[in-house]
C-alpha cells in the first residue's frame, strides 16, 4: 500500500519539461539524474524538480500525470509559475 503518491514535472537541460509520477520523489530524481530513469530525460541531464503535488493514491497519481501530460506547454509553465 502507498501512503502517498507524487505527480512531478521536471525541466530538462534543454529547457524541455518531463511529467512522472513516483511513490519517492526523492530515488526518482536520484534516478533520473543518474541517467537510468525515463528514456526521455537520459538525453537531457541534468534534471531539476520544478513542481510537484501529493496525492493520497497511486490510482490519483496516475489520473494527474495524465491530465498534465494533455496540457500545453503553457499551462504547464503557469502550472509551474503558480507552484513556485
Amino acid at each position: 500500500m502507498i501512503d502517498k503518491a507524487y505527480v512531478y514535472i521536471l525541466k530538462c537541460n534543454d529547457n524541455t519539461l518531463y511529467t512522472g509520477w513516483t511513490n519517492n520523489i526523492e530515488l526518482r530524481i536520484s534516478v533520473h539524474n543518474s541517467g537510468n530513469g525515463a528514456k526521455y530525460t537520459r538525453g537531457r541531464l541534468p534534471v531539476t524538480l520544478v513542481y510537484l503535488e501529493v496525492l493520497k493514491t497511486k490510482s490519483e497519481a496516475l489520473s494527474r500525470e495524465i491530465a498534465i501530460k494533455r496540457m500545453s506547454k503553457k499551462q504547464k509553465l503557469e502550472l509551474i509559475s503558480n507552484y513556485e
